[in-house]
C-alpha cells in the first residue's frame, strides 16, 4: 500500500467516524473518560489528531503557516485536555481544513520528494516518507481509541478497519 492509498482510506474512514460523532450527544463527547495529562475526552482526541497532522505537515515538513492559524480559538487552546467545551462542528471544521491542506500537499509529492530528509528537532532527522507514514498511522491509533471510548459509552462506532475500505486494486 502506498501513502496516497492509505490517506484515501483515512479520508473515507473519517467520514464514517465524523458522521457517528455528529450523532453522539455532546455530553458524551465531552465526558472525562481518560485520566491522561493531555486527553480527557473524545473531543480532546479529535482535536489532537487534526492538530498533529497540521503540525507535521506545516511546522515540520513545509515550515509554513499551519491551518490552525485560521482557527484562533483552537490555536489558543493548545494541546491539552481543554476541548470538552468546544463545539464538535468547530473541531471537525478544523480537521476538514487540515485534510484539504494535506490532500493538496500530497498531490505535489513525487518519489524523489519522499527521500528528502526533514529535521524534526535539532539532531532528529527523518526521511519524509517515514514521517508521513508515522503521521498516518498515528491517526489510525487515535481513531481506534475514539472507537473504543464510544463503545464504553454504549455507542457503536462505525467499522473502521482498512479491510472495509480497500480499493479493488488490493483485492484478489
Amino acid at each position: 500500500m502506498n501513502l496516497p492509498d492509505l490517506y484515501a482510506y483515512l479520508v473515507r474512514a473519517r467520514r464514517d467516524l465524523w458522521a457517528t460523532l455528529e450523532g453522539v450527544p455532546d455530553e458524551v463527547l465531552s465526558r472525562p473518560l481518560l485520566d491522561g495529562e493531555r486527553f480527557h475526552c473524545i473531543k480532546d482526541l479529535v482535536a489532537h489528531t487534526a492538530a498533529v497532522e497540521d503540525g507535521w505537515i506545516h511546522y515540520t515538513v513545509l515550515r509554513d503557516t499551519p491551518v490552525e492559524d485560521s482557527f484562533p480559538a483552537i490555536k489558543a487552546a493548545g494541546d491539552g485536555p481543554v476541548y470538552a467545551a468546544f463545539p464538535l462542528p468547530e473541531l471537525l471544521d478544523y480537521w476538514r481544513a487540515v485534510e484539504a491542506s494535506t490532500l493538496a500537499y500530497l498531490a505535489t509529492l513525487g518519489d524523489a520528494d519522499l527521500e528528502r530528509v526533514v529535521e524534526d528537532a535539532p539532531g532528529e532527522h527523518f526521511k519524509l516518507d517515514g514521517l508521513l507514514w508515522h503521521r498516518l498511522l498515528h491517526e489510525v491509533r487515535h481513531t481506534a481509541q475514539i472507537a473504543a471510548l464510544l463503545r464504553t459509552q454504549g455507542i457503536r462506532p462505525p467499522p473502521l478497519d482498512l479491510f472495509f475500505y480497500l480499493p479493488n486494486v488490493y483485492r484478489a
